[in-house]
């Protein structure tokens, strides 16, 4: 008897700046996928309008009551998520929770897990207490911007800083200021992405990015990215717009390049993920290995790290990804 395709549904969208973005990451990850083994549909996600594109380039009203749509007069379900939102609701547990209650297994990992991830405040707390190098930081809430002055940040965190929003899955809003004059409109800028923002200490090194995911059977850390940037730092143009040498596989030592991995897998585990995640350090000159960001939804267009550092190791993306699907069946 010929065994039954799986229907999976790769989401993208969502409601942050980074819409198109994840449009582009949606249309790698489909052309990834192996079309012999799934049938896989875009699903756009965007406030209340919810769809799935059909083949014949049409596109149909998903249900939310059941994440169901219609094709040929027919109600389908979907069997699984792949989940490739950047920022809300898709990095950040919101939309995790919502396929938890219609009982459909996705890509990333729980609630708990995102939420905390898509805080970078939050996150660099929580790993400083089992051991891993985060930068110093400052949180500002929107309406207490008060309660941390200007020459405490400059005091505590030092110039230059780092201004970002501490729950955004975007490059949008983050600024480097270099005096206290430049605190308060970086600030205000980075409000408009984040009604939580940080204020982060400069550090300075060599910026990489590295994949990994686990299943029962294996666990693998992909060979990290080393980026190489004439911007300020690794911003929009930087990251989207070509702005950037990407080094695949890093320029590291081999002992540094063996710790990083051991970081690396030992953050996938105290967080407990599910799927591909990516995690960005800088290593400073002395061979520190700071963390800087947790990526639960990393872009997934061709040219992105994940698909480079999945070549680098001598895998199959369509390999990858059967591998992150069936594992939750």
């Amino acid at each position: 008897m010929k065994q039954l395709k799986r229907n999976i549904a790769i989401i993208c969208g969502g409601d942050s700046s980074e819409h198109d973005v994840s449009l582009r990451s949606a249309q790698g990850i489909f052309s990834f996928f192996d079309k012999e083994r799934y049938n896989v549909y875009i699903v756009d996600v965007k406030g209340q309008d919810w769809h799935v594109e059909l083949p014949d380039g049409t596109t149909a009203r998903i249900d939310r009551n059941d994440f169901s749509f219609v094709e040929d007069g027919k109600a389908k379900l979907f069997d699984y998520a792949y989940i490739t939102i950047h920022g809300t609701p898709g990095e950040n547990g919101i939309l995790q929770g919502y396929l938890d209650l219609v009982d459909i297994p996705y890509s990333t990992s729980g609630v708990l897990v995102e939420a905390m991830t898509f805080n970078k405040f939050v996150l660099n707390q929580y790993l400083r207490g089992y051991g891993v190098a985060v930068a110093d930081s400052l949180l500002i809430r929107q309406g207490n911007e008060q309660l941390v002055s200007d020459d405490e940040i400059e005091r505590r965190i030092g110039m230059p800083c780092f201004v970002k929003p501490a729950a955004d899955g975007s490059s949008f809003g983050v600024s480097k200021v270099k005096n206290k004059d430049q605190l308060a409109p970086a600030i205000r800028k980075a409000m408009l992405e984040s009604d939580e923002i940080m204020v982060e200490q400069y550090l300075e090194g060599t910026e990489i990015s590295i994949g990994v995911y686990k299943t029962r059977e294996k666990s693998v850390v992909l060979p990290a990215t080393e980026v190489v940037t004439n911007n300020e730092f690794f911003d929009f143009d930087a990251k989207y717009n070509g702005q950037v040498q990407e080094i695949t596989p890093a320029r590291l030592s081999d002992e540094v390049t063996r710790r990083v991995r051991e970081i690396t897998s030992y953050i996938y585990d105290i967080l407990h993920c599910n799927g591909i995640i990516r995690i960005d350090y800088i290593i400073s000159k002395e061979g520190k290995i700071w963390m800087l960001e947790v990526n639960t939804t990393p872009g997934m267009t061709p040219t992105s790290f994940i698909p480079q550092q999945v070549r680098a190791a001598g895998l199959e993306m369509k390999d990858v990804l059967a591998d992150i699907v069936e594992n939750q069946f």
